[in-house]
């Protein structure tokens, strides 16, 4: 691709080992004040040890600045990733460029970036993913988790290397330009409704509930309960369990509850023969 035939064969090195090293961001947290900084801080090395390989004292100096927090969706911050080191290049070859900026960028684009991330990773293609693995699973078909992981993998694996170029090479004007034309909005919008419409897709198909109960009629058959339920509202079931489940998340009940009431609930009904 053409974002990657602009950058130098020493700077593309530098990249490839930043993008590398981008997965082990989240292996260490430092803490609430300084969340994934030692992650980052690892994943940017590269860049640091190439720049300011002979200036030890502005080699420490970008270290001490990239010690503060940081935080983005791992699938889009090698964005940042490469803007910075993009930046720590101009602050070692410029004496007037000022090193505060890097940082402070960096720091105003965790907001946006991760918005955009959880939006398009977790909400729209995590559930696909999840929707087509589940679906397959659930006949049997070993294809489940094997399409899940690549289905999820491979965009995602496919946009940290491309944007940990894009940072290097774009630098930050491309986020501020997405703001002042209003596209980031946009996207933000278009990804939030994909999602929740995923998110209703999967209930609709995947939450089932049939009831077992009937009342009996003498000197003919049984009316099913099922019957009624599926003429008055089919899926009516699923919909309200889903809805209250929403309404305990709202009320911040940790989800591990609402999955063990769930759970409990079914066995109850399954026993006592309504499901």
């Amino acid at each position: 691709m053409k974002i990657t035939k602009n950058v130098s064969p020493e700077d593309k090195k530098i990249i490839n080992k930043i993008f590398w090293r981008s997965f082990t961001v989240f292996a260490s947290r430092a803490g609430a004040t300084k969340a994934h900084a030692p992650g980052f801080m690892y994943s940017i090395m590269p860049a640091l040890d190439e720049y300011f390989k002979d200036d030890k004292e502005g080699h420490r100096k970008a270290m001490m600045r990239h010690t503060t927090w940081y935080n983005i969706t791992q699938n889009v911050g090698t964005f940042v990733m490469g803007l910075v080191a993009s930046m720590e290049k101009k602050t070692a070859q410029d004496p007037n460029f000022d090193p505060d900026s890097t940082v402070a960028i960096k720091t105003s684009l965790m907001g946006p970036l991760s918005g955009i991330g959880d939006s398009i990773f977790w909400g729209v293609l995590r559930v696909i993913a999840a929707g087509v693995g589940i679906s397959l699973a659930s006949q049997g078909s070993i294809l489940g988790p094997i399409l899940f992981l690549l289905i999820y993998n491979i965009p995602s694996i496919t946009t940290r290397y491309y944007l940990t170029y894009m940072g290097f090479t774009v630098g930050d004007t491309f986020i501020q330009d997405m703001y002042k034309s209003g596209s980031m909005k946009l996207l933000n919008k278009a990804a939030s409704t994909l999602g929740l419409l995923m998110i209703g897709c999967m209930t609709a198909t995947m939450v089932k509930f049939e009831s077992k109960l009937s009342i009996p009629i003498e000197g003919g058959k049984p009316i099913k309960i099922q019957t009624y339920l599926d003429q008055l509202w089919v899926g009516l079931v699923p919909l309200v369990v889903t809805l209250i489940c929403y309404w305990l998340l709202s009320k911040k009940v940790n989800v591990n509850w609402i999955l063990l009431g769930v759970l409990v609930l079914s066995i109850v009904l399954g026993l006592i023969g309504v499901v």
